[in-house]
């Protein structure tokens, strides 16, 4: 049983506990914020035998934790995961993990040179539906794709009152891109591989970041188009087109089913449910791997969190969209 702790109290955390537990593989251990009382109230119904600290490096001391679970705003995950890796914890991190690839490479670099691992929690790609997408295009010709998240922000409303939530800061390394767009582009590099160019066109908002956006991704023989977006709703589909049909893909972030429409041929249901919480998961194939001590598991997904981090990066650029931690 690996003993758990968390930083960052936001609901995403309490999906990630809920998921942890019904793994049967985690305890939750402990809880950090910067204000105890935070930190007591987060946990009060997660049982008694909960150590709370407003301190990180006693919160990180403590020898009887085994990993962390990072889920604070996005600007502080570096810190505050190099941290926990240098005290010889593994580290879970909320996506996105890291704000640009000097952060990302030094990130993985800390990992291996303390002998702990780090993943990024990204949902979809660790589904246990995704490798039924993938088999379908097997022997597929690809000639493009088209995807799309987006969903009007809880935090729009504050933006709209003049207020800066870190989801919508440059220090914080905010924005629909990094927000939402990560769901997207994570499939498609795992899918397709690292495109040759990109582009992103935002609509910025006044504090310097996206709001909205669309990105192509483009692979030479074939392009994939996406849409991400925290200041509007959508509906569409994802889609990856082949040479003899449509795969077509209901809500790619949470996998909520997909249908293979092939021309001269009736519609295949792939037999994709969304999960209650898809969360569970993720947290499995990350216990499995700090389990069985697998190397070769922990390089494969820190390199590809590292070429949707260069991506990420490359897609800001391309749009003069700058963060506070490129300039450190």
């Amino acid at each position: 049983m690996l003993r758990y702790g968390i930083i960052g109290t936001s609901s995403i955390t309490d999906n990630f506990i809920d998921a942890a537990t019904n793994t049967n593989d985690y305890k939750l251990h402990s809880i950090y914020s910067r204000k105890l009382g935070t930190a007591k109230e987060f946990g009060q119904i997660y049982g008694e035998n909960i150590a709370y600290f407003d301190n990180l490096d006693l919160f990180l001391q403590d020898e009887n934790l085994d990993v962390v679970y990072v889920a604070s705003p996005n600007g502080v995950h570096f810190a505050q995961t190099k941290a926990a890796l240098k005290a010889k914890k593994h580290v879970i991190v909320e996506k996105p993990a890291f704000s640009n690839p000097k952060e990302m490479q030094e990130i993985i670099q800390t990992a291996r040179d303390n002998g702990v691992y780090f993943f990024e929690a990204i949902r979809n790609i660790h589904d246990k539906n995704f490798p039924i997408v993938k088999d379908a295009l097997i022997d597929k010709e690809i000639w493009g794709a088209s995807m799309h998240f987006a969903k009007y922000s809880s935090k729009m409303d504050a933006y709209l009152n003049d207020e800066e939530p870190n989801i919508f800061s440059i220090k914080f390394s905010g924005g629909a891109l990094m927000d939402l767009g990560v769901y997207l582009i994570y499939p498609a590099i795992y899918l397709f591989g690292v495109p040759k160019n990109v582009t992103y066109i935002p609509t910025l908002l006044k504090t310097g970041v996206d709001g909205y956006g669309v990105g192509v991704l483009d692979y030479g023989k074939f392009k994939v188009t996406f849409e991400n977006g925290k200041m509007n709703d959508s509906y569409n589909k994802s889609e990856i087109y082949l040479a003899d049909g449509t795969l077509e893909i209901s809500d790619i972030s949470n996998l909520g089913g997909a249908v293979l429409k092939l021309r001269g041929q009736a519609e295949r249901d792939l037999g994709i449910i969304a999960q209650k919480n898809n969360m569970v998961d993720e947290a499995k194939v990350f216990a499995k791997i700090i389990q069985d001590k697998d190397d070769k598991a922990f390089e494969k997904w820190a390199q590809l969190a590292k070429e949707v981090n260069q991506v990420m990066y490359d897609l800001r650029k391309s749009a003069g969209i700058t963060f506070a931690a490129d300039e450190e």
